[in-house]
């Protein structure tokens, strides 16, 4: 499975990570890297053209967490759709209800194949006439051009937009930067507010409970780095952004995610205020019959779950790597990555039937679940209800 492993073991002094299988984009290096203790990730991860950390990862995680932090994500790949029907056609090729989607609003969405399983995850905000998207820059051309295969005879028009780059800001005090960002105030969850000069703020409902984006002319990124700086945010890497997203369970595509992946494993099940990426009441996309299958008669097979990593141990686990019960594989590895609170943690793809309890290796270490992080999945569902009832049971 592509995908990285995001912290180093001890043996390797706090300052690399290993990586399994990923395949780097052409990404240009962002010019954030020239900045004093910028430190980028190794070549061969989804994030060497960005600064993986500043020389301080664990206090870029409790800024980012406690107070306000800014971090490097200019390495996304964007693109727009314009044109009338630029939504009502997204619509019917994507798995997320966005026909009626105001303006000045966000949401997740997933590209999905015909069996149902997820080839790309992006974010989609509707602005002033222009849906903008954002995914991993390695999924990105492909994603963008499958698009623009399926317009056919629609009013819409997608196109790179590679004049345009993302910064986040992460922690309670963005609050305290509303003159600085130039907004009146801050925009709810999936939310977005122009910038002045060029761009937008949106409100994401993670890796944080305070997590804005903006989207910035690529021109001005040096100038808005240096702004945010200047009024108070601390600089944090990749790092910190991947160990708050792996302990609020949110996967990354190609990395918790492999070829067999369907949305109930990882949690995307759900329309915009749901904060998912499919939406349960719409039809017309490729991949539906498996989401309708599992929802109303079935159960995931595998599920996202948090371990728990042996701290003691001179390794860590890859991305790939498998995770077994008592020598039998029951799974497979995906971000593995240093928390300031949690140590070293991982997420993973386990089978659903695996206890919480059960005591599992990842790759070379001991693991362990957390038991926070498993979904029940028993709640009734409408088919196996309705073939009851037709059974008179």
């Amino acid at each position: 499975m592509p995908g990285y492993a995001g912290s180093p073991p001890p043996t390797q002094g706090g300052s690399a990570n290993t990586y399994c299988g990923y395949v780097s984009s052409e990404v240009a290096p962002s010019p954030i890297l020239s900045n004093p203790g910028a430190v980028a990730g190794l070549p061969e991860s989804p994030d060497s053209a960005v600064a993986w950390h500043y020389g301080d990862p664990f206090g870029e995680q409790r800024a980012a967490a406690q107070r306000v932090a800014v971090v490097d994500r200019s390495h996304r790949f964007l693109f727009t759709i314009t044109g009338k029907e630029r939504l009502t056609w997204l619509h019917t090729v994507s798995s997320q209800h966005v026909a009626e989607l105001g303006d000045g609003r966000s949401a997740e969405n997933l590209d999905l194949d015909l069996n149902g399983r997820v080839l790309n995850h992006f974010v989609l905000t509707e602005l002033d006439g222009t849906v903008w998207i954002d995914t991993e820059a390695e999924r990105g051309p492909a994603l963008l051009d499958f698009l623009a295969k399926m317009v056919f005879w629609a009013d819409a028009k997608p196109e790179a937009a590679p004049d345009h780059a993302v910064l986040s800001l992460l922690g309670p005090r963005v609050s305290e930067l509303t003159d600085t960002l130039g907004v009146a105030a801050l925009p709810e969850v999936n939310a977005a507010v122009a910038l002045p000069g060029g761009g937008f703020l949106r409100r994401m409902p993670w890796p944080t409970a305070d997590s804005y984006d903006l989207i910035v002319p690529r021109a001005q990124l040096g100038d808005w780095w240096a702004r945010l700086r200047d009024a108070g945010a601390e600089a944090a890497g990749m790092w910190a952004y991947e160990a708050l997203r792996v302990t609020a369970l949110r996967p990354r595509i190609g990395v918790d995610t492999d070829e067999r992946t369907i949305p109930h494993e990882v949690h995307w099940i759900g329309g915009p205020a749901e904060f998912g990426a499919v939406h349960l009441n719409k039809g017309c996309y490729r991949g539906q019959e498996t989401v309708a299958r599992v929802h109303n008669l079935g159960k995931p097979p595998r599920q996202l779950v948090l371990l728990h990593l042996d701290g003691s141990a001179d390794s860590r686990p890859a991305t790939g790597d498998p995770v077994t019960a008592g020598g039998r594989a029951v799974g497979v590895v995906g971000t593995v990555v240093d928390h300031y609170e949690f140590g070293p943690v991982a997420l993973a793809l386990i089978k659903r039937n695996v206890p919480v309890d059960t005591e599992l290796a990842a790759g070379p270490v001991a693991a362990s679940i957390d038991p926070d992080s498993v979904r029940a999945h028993d709640e009734p569902q409408a088919g196996r209800l309705a073939v009851e009832r037709l059974r008179g049971r």
